[in-house]
């Protein structure tokens, strides 16, 4: 995929260990799915995934902890919490999209009911893009790693 090799060995020079060691487990991309289905409070997210009472609560924590939902006092009643998705946990929307329909064309049997759509539209997404810093899409082909020094020099410029 191009000149230059990431150090694989080496884990804080890729993003991709460090999101692993946050959400690289199914309970955390569970409960992140519920909680862009709505769900809040503790209790719900116990009925609706069958999870272990005290695995969805170290998945909450660790959620919490590294930023992806906060968690809040109601303000109705205060004795309640809520978690909510942050920013950095709407961020991950686009990845969990993406494994959805990885799983979706490769599962055995997966029929997608109900159907993620365009608000708009209210047809079908299309499928999730690696998109060009000019909105074309790429696919593995059009990918190659490079020293950060060489941004935005053409190939031919690196011959001299």
């Amino acid at each position: 995929m191009g000149d230059v090799r990431e150090p694989l060995r080496e884990l804080t020079e890729c993003g991709l260990p460090q999101a692993l060691e946050v959400m690289g487990e199914r309970w955390s991309f569970m409960i992140l799915r519920a909680s862009f289905n709505g769900l809040h409070h503790f209790e719900e997210f116990l009925s609706e995934l069958g999870i272990a009472r005290n695995i969805l609560s170290n998945r909450l924590a660790k959620l919490v902890e590294h930023g992806i939902l906060v968690r809040q006092a109601m303000a109705d009643d205060r004795r309640k919490i809520e978690y909510r998705l942050t920013e950095k946990g709407m961020d991950l929307l686009p990845a969990m999209i993406a494994l959805r329909q990885w799983g979706q064309k490769y599962g055995v049997d997966v029929v997608e009911n109900p159907v993620l759509v365009d608000e708009r539209d209210r047809l079908p997404i299309g499928a999730v893009s690696i998109l060009a810093h000019d909105g074309r899409i790429l696919d593995h082909k059009g990918l190659r790693m490079i020293d950060k020094s060489k941004l935005g020099l053409h190939p031919e410029m690196l011959q001299n």
